[in-house]
C-alpha cells in the first residue's frame, strides 16, 4: 500500500451578497461592492474559520471577493489570484438569462459562453491550472470567488465536465471543501457544498476546527488507519464523502 500523495484540502468560500445578486444579474468583471447585508454575511464566516491554520489564503481581485476574506478574519494572510475571478460574461455583464434567452432562445452559459467574454473552454482551462498547482501544495487552503467560477471549480476538482455545473448552487457567503476520501486518498471528493457558516461547524465536526497538527500528518494518520478508515470512535460523526459529500461516478 503506498502512501497518500495528496495533502491539500480547498475551502471554497464565494463572496457575501451584492446588488446584483440580489437582481440576479450576470455579475462577471464589473467590480461590485457587498451590500450591507453582504458584510453581514461575510462576518459570519470569520468565527468558523478562526480555527483552521490555513497554509495559504487566495483571493479573486475583485472588491467583493477582497471584501468577504477581510471580513471573515484573512485579508492579513491574502494574496489575490486572478484566475479566481468570476466568468467574464462580456457582452452579457449585467444582463438577465431570461432577456439573454429572448435574443437567443436556446442561449446556455456553460455551453455557449459570451461574446466579448469568456468561452466555457477557456473557463474549464482557467479551472484546471489554477487546480493543478493547488494539487501541488500542501495544507488547508482558503480560496474567495464567485458563484458561477466556484461551481465550475467544484465540478472540475472530481473529474467532470464544465456543463455538470450547471446542477451545483452555491449561494452568497456560503463554503464548499473540496478534499480527499479517507479511504482512497487518490480519489477527490466533495466533502461539503453550499454550506452557511453554522451549516459547516454542524456537518464536519470530524475536520476538527482547531486541530493544529500539519496537514500532512493527518493524511498520514487516516491513510495509516486502516487503509483510511474512519476510527470507531468517530463513526457516530457524519463522514466526509458519505451524506454530506459527492464522490465522482
Amino acid at each position: 500500500m503506498n502512501a497518500p500523495t495528496h495533502c491539500v484540502r480547498l475551502y471554497l468560500i464565494r463572496h457575501g451578497e451584492t446588488a446584483w445578486s440580489i437582481s440576479g444579474q450576470y455579475t462577471g468583471r464589473t467590480d461590485l461592492p457587498l451590500t450591507a447585508h453582504g458584510e453581514d454575511e461575510a462576518r459570519t464566516l470569520e468565527p468558523r474559520l478562526r480555527g483552521v491554520r490555513f497554509a495559504h489564503v487566495l483571493t479573486s481581485p475583485l472588491q467583493r471577493a477582497r471584501r468577504t476574506c477581510e471580513l471573515a478574519g484573512l485579508a492579513s494572510a491574502a494574496v489575490v489570484e486572478p484566475d479566481l475571478a468570476e466568468w467574464n460574461y462580456g457582452d452579457y455583464e449585467g444582463q438577465l438569462s431570461v432577456n439573454v434567452r429572448k435574443l437567443r432562445p436556446n442561449w446556455s452559459l456553460l455551453q455557449d459562453g459570451c461574446p466579448g467574454g469568456e468561452m466555457p473552454a477557456q473557463v474549464s482551462e482557467r479551472a484546471d491550472r489554477l487546480l493543478a498547482r493547488l494539487r501541488g501544495t500542501e495544507g488547508d487552503i482558503a480560496l474567495f470567488s464567485h458563484g458561477q467560477f466556484g461551481c465550475v471549480l467544484a465540478a472540475r476538482w472530481i473529474g467532470l465536465p464544465l456543463i455538470a455545473a450547471e446542477h451545483f448552487l452555491f449561494g452568497t457567503a456560503s463554503i464548499g471543501i473540496l478534499d480527499y476520501k479517507a479511504s482512497h486518498p487518490e480519489v477527490p471528493v466533495i466533502a461539503l457544498w453550499n454550506a452557511s457558516s453554522q451549516q459547516m461547524s454542524d456537518a464536519v465536526p470530524h475536520l476538527r476546527m482547531g486541530d493544529t497538527r500539519p496537514m500532512k500528518q493527518r493524511a498520514l494518520e487516516r491513510w495509516e488507519n486502516e487503509g483510511g478508515e474512519i476510527p470507531i470512535s468517530a463513526r457516530s460523526q457524519p463522514l466526509v464523502g458519505s451524506e454530506t459529500g459527492v464522490a465522482p461516478p
